[in-house]
């Protein structure tokens, strides 16, 4: 199968749902919000993106399932292939008018992911990867940074927005990588961020508490892109798991020490 060829398909379809969030965004206010959980944001324009992208995938890969965020109707898990869908990743920053959301789109052949698409709405940029054909923005390859040490990088990464259990441990990791780095930024979307790594614009990202399909698509760029993705302290797959540790590969190890340095004194408390 030409991952390849699927990849600009893909693209194509998350371009067309990205149309329809822009336009909705002029006209969007907070009357249409709703509430899955604590903070835990969605709206009509997360739902129909949804049905777009799902109606629009059946058309690339007929066979394949799906494994979605909003739970459209008929969107059901497939043995071999399935895409994975975030239809709008950054929702609090869309229904807040803050300009970082992304369409994210990964696909899957049995565990492992061979192509993937993260689209930023307002910026217009396509970040799309195949298995083994490399990583690209708009149509241009792109590489992972080749800063070669985490005093001269900037990191990404993601507060906790539902769950404060473990937030004294992120607060002592990220006390550490802000006195060790650049700069820590939180844009507000996982796709954005690692799809910003793979683009060598951040060194590194870490997160916890993820789903796959925040992160499906962004992993791919980056090891598409020659960077290095895992689990905090482990090589662990972060697609299944719930932590995620992604870099240019250079600064891997020293990301993963001060994460280690928490995950030691508090008996394993960063990742649950």
């Amino acid at each position: 199968m030409d991952y390849n060829q699927i990849s600009f398909q893909l693209a194509a379809v998350t371009r067309y749902a990205g149309q329809f969030i822009r336009q909705e965004s002029a006209t969007f206010n907070r009357s249409h919000i709703e509430s899955k959980g604590v903070h835990d944001l969605v709206s009509y324009v997360d739902k129909e993106t949804e049905k777009l992208l799902v109606a629009g995938l059946r058309e690339v890969l007929p066979e394949a399932g799906f494994i979605t965020e909003e739970g459209t109707e008929g969107a059901e898990r497939a043995e071999e292939f399935n895409w994975i869908i975030d239809p709008l990743d950054g929702t609090t920053n869309f229904v807040h008018g803050l300009p970082v959301y992304c369409v994210s789109v990964g696909l899957t052949r049995g565990q492992e992911l061979v192509a993937g698409v993260v689209y930023e709405v307002v910026r217009d940029e396509c970040f799309r990867a195949a298995k083994g054909a490399g990583a690209f923005c708009n149509e241009q390859p792109i590489h992972v940074s080749d800063v070669p040490d985490l005093n001269s990088s900037l990191i990404a990464t993601g507060f906790p927005y539902t769950d404060f259990g473990l937030m004294d441990d992120y607060l002592k990791v990220l006390g550490s990588f802000m006195r060790g780095s650049h700069g820590v930024r939180r844009v507000g979307s996982a796709a954005a961020d690692l799809a910003y790594v793979a683009a060598g614009r951040f060194e590194g990202f870490f997160e916890f508490n993820l789903n796959s399909y925040d992160v499906a698509a962004g992993i791919l760029l980056v090891r598409e892109a020659g960077g290095h993705v895992t689990e905090f302290l482990t090589d662990g797959d972060p697609l299944s798991g719930r932590e995620i540790l992604a870099s240019n590969g250079l600064v891997h190890g020293e990301m993963r020490a001060l994460i280690g340095e928490v995950w030691r004194e508090q008996g394993g408390g960063v990742s649950g």
